[in-house]
């Protein structure tokens, strides 16, 4: 079928009417395109297709860099430039804000752009290991499916970590428990990368040598994880450790292979940049960094003498956090609260407060919060819909307006969506 794109949506997808006037989603296709499609499959509400000729494409249109791009499921958008990609977030991040939370931003933050390629240095790579097709597949799932894609590099990895990945299709295919091996994690500092292997049975003496050949030789961290991420422990070296910093505020960050940490270091620093300024915090002040994790953000509101109480709701991030600020000779404290079950009422009251929650976002803690603190609240989302409904209930029962919001290209090539909104008493 003929179809004219009408846009693309956050998904990475164009979005088009059929003769019916019934949405069509189409993948590999862009706004302002004309395409011939193949439908995929029909739902009550849209139909899917896939563009299989472009006729006339548009100016946004680029060649995917990644060869393993219409095949891999680990991107959505390489053919279509940076710009297109954000502006395609930035209108799913209006139209959450109006349909979910109905509210507009008095103002539109620009957005924070950074390295399209090489950004990665968080990702979980899916393990199988196939006879028909050679021995072990290592790489992220195919669109759509739950198959491993057969690829042997990944633009979006930093070149040395997608450099291991046809050297991990051998030792995992040399390994006794490779049915028993479904994922490796791989956690890039900046001066050491770690590869968690998550092993459902444990490693024999000769699987632990091959490991620890595999660490010294390609020189990474390799830990094993046989049950939860609290299980993971470092195998060669014995003792390992990974940090990053954010030079502005003259802190270093250390974390575990298997905390949760930003995927995009250039990025992070221009977030918490960007956070830090729209909070203002003056010496003295009070301020609440609730979903704190390591410290991302405390410690660098504490670098500008903020008064910093850091909740997060797991125990070992808070020892981590702990850990940082003493590293970096910074006050700060850290508690371990459940923020979905509990309010922090019972710490305030704090003047300015940053929140940055999973993806479920933050209503527990936004319903909870008293009439008269704080007065500014900086939220940092990484799902515009949670975003969307929490800022809607600061504004039409806390009391607050939405000042600003604006999308950070944490994810290039993606449809995760990351933003920032800042949040006053009205």
């Amino acid at each position: 079928m003929l179809l004219e794109i009408e846009a693309l949506d956050a998904a990475g997808r164009g979005v088009a009417r059929s003769a019916e006037g019934k949405v069509v989603f189409v993948e590999g296709a862009l706004g302002g395109e004309r395409v011939e499609a193949r439908p995929l499959r029909s739902r009550r509400r849209f139909d899917l297709a896939r563009a299989v000729s472009v006729l006339q494409p548009s100016a946004s249109r680029r060649t995917p860099r990644c060869p393993h791009f219409c095949a891999c499921g680990g991107c959505a958008t390489q053919h279509a430039d940076a710009r297109a990609q954000m502006a395609a977030k930035q209108r799913w991040l209006e139209d959450c804000l109006a349909r979910i939370g109905k509210v507009r931003p008095d103002s539109l933050l620009p957005i924070v752009y950074g390295e399209e390629w090489g950004y990665r240095r968080r990702a979980r790579l899916s393990v199988r290991f196939v006879e028909r097709k050679g021995g072990a597949l290592v790489g992220f799932r195919e669109r759509a499916s739950t198959y491993v894609a057969d690829m042997h590099r990944c633009e979006v990895l930093p070149p040395a970590a997608s450099a291991l990945i046809d050297p991990l299709r051998a030792l995992v295919g040399a390994l006794s428990i490779r049915a028993q091996l479904p994922q490796i994690e791989v956690a890039a500092g900046e001066e050491a990368t770690a590869l968690v292997f998550r092993v459902l049975a444990p490693p024999s003496p000769e699987d632990e040598r091959l490991l620890r050949e595999f660490a010294q030789s390609a020189g990474v961290h390799v830990w094993l994880q046989p049950r939860g991420p609290d299980s993971a422990h470092p195998l060669q070296p014995g003792e390992s450790s990974l940090s990053y910093s954010l030079p502005e505020f003259g802190v270093r960050v250390g974390f575990g292979p298997t905390d949760f940490t930003q995927v995009n270091f250039g990025v992070n620093r221009v977030l918490v940049s960007r956070a830090v300024r729209l909070l203002a915090p003056s010496p003295g002040e009070r301020v609440a960094d609730l979903f704190c994790g390591i410290g991302n953000f405390s410690l660098p509101l504490a670098a500008r003498g903020a008064q910093v109480v850091g909740f997060e709701g797991s125990v070992e991030l808070v020892r981590r956090a702990r850990e940082n600020a003493l590293r970096n000779g910074l006050v700060a404290q850290f508690e371990a609260v459940d923020l979905f079950r509990s309010n922090v009422a019972a710490f305030g009251p704090f003047d300015k407060m940053l929140i940055d929650p999973p993806r479920e976002g933050a209503i527990e803690a936004v319903t909870s919060l008293p009439g008269d603190w704080p007065r500014r609240i900086v939220y940092v989302s990484c799902d515009p819909a949670t975003l969307a409904r929490d800022a809607g209930v600061l504004v039409r029962d806390r009391g607050f307006r939405l000042a600003a919001a604006g999308v950070v290209n944490m994810f290039p090539h993606t449809a995760h969506v990351e933003s920032i909104a800042l949040l006053e008493r009205a």
